[in-house]
Parts: structure tokens; C-alpha cells; sequence
């Protein structure tokens, strides 16, 4: 299947990531629905994209569910758990519980409370695709970012159990785990790099991105475009889909 003609519904969506898989989505011809706890950029991005903007914090079942009301006529087949936080920065004996469970009620919760909300529509269709936003901090060492990789970690085991739940009613689901994107928070990163290790910030970007197969980051656009291309791979499911230039730790 393609996204030609299909409604999709991209949580997060007000900025970065999202805004790019919502503008990839539009442009492949599908209707967009893009959500996220802000209201103010979700109508920038929607009234860019000719989508529709709607105020959900995906943490909250209550939300999401009256969500999905207000989507019932929409007939929802692609839905893109893009919703997400960083969290703290720290070693984990500094990091308070409730800023675990935050990072855990996004990361997770929201894209659990999104397929429950979601999928019951598309099994009953026979038709759907889910495409989980992870990260390749779930899979790599990534230093004082224990609460943030741990729920990215946990994003691709709940992929690849729901894609066995869902795939004998014709629903796909799979897992794109981008690497680290072309940026102000990369370039803000490498400042801080620079200034830790007495080097220029040129210097600093050199070293990581020399780490990647490619010698680049990826883009917000090629996440974006990687979306749809997964949309138009009928036997893709239960995947998680590396997008890192090659990025290794």
C-alpha cells in the first residue's frame, strides 16, 4: 500500500521529526491529522500542509480516547507514534523517579494508548499500518540517557509483539529508528562537546560524525521520506528500520 488517499494521523507533529513525516505524508497524498500537546505550531504545520491540527497530550487515556472520537469519521489506516521526550541528562542515581516516569509515560504510554485507541478500527477493516518512532539510543550505548534509551528500547519490543497480534487481521506494524539528525539541538550538542574537551566545534562534529558509515547525520526529511517508503512495502512488518548514515557507537 501506499499513502496515496489514506488518512494519517501523526502524533507529535507540531515540530521536528513529526512536522517533517506529516509534510512527507502530505506530499505522498494522504490526508494528515497532526496532534501534539501544543496548539500553536500543530496550526502552523497544519495550515502549511492543508492538514488537520488537533490539541492531545497521548500520555493521558482520557485524551486519546476522546481523540479517536473526534477522528471516528476520519478513517484513521496509518498511524506514526512520533511523540516523544528526551528527559534528563544524567547518571542514573541523579535522576528522580518522576522524571523517569515521564520520560516512560511519552515514550511509551503514548504510543500504547494511541494503538489501543487506534488499532481496533483498522483490524476491524482488515487493513492498517503503524509506524513507531524509536530511536538507535535504543539499541546503543548512549551515556546518561538511561530513562530515554530504556523507553526506546521498550518501543521496539512493543513493535514487534503487536506486529505478530495484528498481522493475521491484515495490520502492519514496524519501528523506524532514526540516528541523530541534522540540527540545532546536534549543533548545540557539538558546542557543548567542544567546550567540555577544549577542541573547536568543528572539531567535535568531525569526531561523531566520523562514527557514521555515511560521514553524516541523517535529515529530518529523509525520516520523513523514509515513512512513506515503508508505507509502500506490502511485506514489511514487525521491522525496526535503521536510519543512522550508518551511525555506530
Amino acid at each position: 500500500m501506499t499513502a496515496s488517499g489514506r488518512t494519517a494521523l501523526v502524533t507529535g507533529g507540531g515540530n521536528g521529526l513529526g512536522a517533517a513525516i506529516a509534510a512527507a505524508l502530505a506530499g505522498a497524498g494522504a490526508r494528515v491529522v497532526v496532534a501534539g500537546r501544543r496548539a500553536e505550531p500543530l496550526r502552523e504545520v497544519a495550515g502549511r500542509l492543508g492538514a488537520r491540527a488537533e490539541v492531545c497530550d497521548v500520555s493521558d487515556p482520557d485524551a486519546v480516547d476522546a481523540l479517536a472520537a473526534r477522528l471516528r469519521d476520519e478513517e484513521v489506516s496509518i498511524l506514526v507514534n512520533n511523540a516523544g521526550i528526551a528527559g534528563p541528562v544524567a547518571p542514573l542515581p541523579e535522576i528522580a523517579p518522576h522524571e523517569w516516569d515521564e520520560v516512560f509515560a511519552v515514550n511509551v504510554r503514548g504510543t500504547y494508548l494511541a494503538c489501543r485507541a487506534f488499532l481496533p478500527a483498522m483490524v476491524a477493516r482488515g487493513t492498517g499500518d503503524v509506524v513507531n518512532v524509536a530511536s538507535v539510543s535504543g539499541k546503543r550505548p548512549l551515556a546518561r540517557r538511561t530513562p530515554y534509551c530504556a523507553s526506546k528500547m521498550a518501543v521496539l519490543g512493543l513493535t514487534s509483539t503487536l506486529a505478530f497480534e495484528v498481522g493475521p487481521a491484515g495490520v502492519r506494524v514496524n519501528a523506524l529508528s532514526p540516528g541523530p539528525v541534522e540540527g540545532e539541538r546536534m549543533e548545540r550538542n557539538f558546542r557543548l562537546e567542544a567546550e567540555r574537551t577544549g577542541t573547536s566545534v568543528d572539531e567535535a562534529r568531525a569526531a561523531f560524525v566520523g562514527r557514521a558509515a555515511l560521514g553524516r547525520m541523517i535529515t529530518a526529511d529523509e525520516v520523513g521520506d523514509a515513512v512513506v517508503a515503508m508505507l509502500a512495502m506490502p511485506g514489511l512488518s514487525g521491522a525496526d528500520v535503521d536510519l543512522s548514515a550508518g551511525m555506530v557507537a
